[in-house]
């Protein structure tokens, strides 16, 4: 069952791509999916805008399955979380 982060990551891909979300998996990758490298960064700029996240340049240029990027959100929200909890 895809949690709300992993939900929402492939949403953005599906509509970017227009594909059918049910398409698109944790495992599939940039290639699977057509993805290139400006698609790939619009893709980071949206995903940072969803989540009210920063995306570091060196991790965004790793990530090269869907999983890789629900993975990174999902320790970037973590990290804003735990920092706001701190404040």
């Amino acid at each position: 069952m895809a949690d709300d982060i992993e939900r929402q990551v492939i949403e953005a891909i599906a509509k970017k791509k227009k594909l059918d979300p049910a398409t698109v998996t944790v495992a599939s990758t940039f290639e699977e999916l057509g993805l290139d490298s400006l698609d790939a960064a619009d893709l980071m700029f949206t995903i940072e805008d969803t989540f009210k996240i920063l995306v570091p340049d060196q991790a965004a240029l790793t990530m090269k399955t869907v999983g890789e990027v629900v993975g990174g959100v999902r320790q970037l929200v973590a990290q804003r979380a735990d920092g706001a909890s701190a404040s």
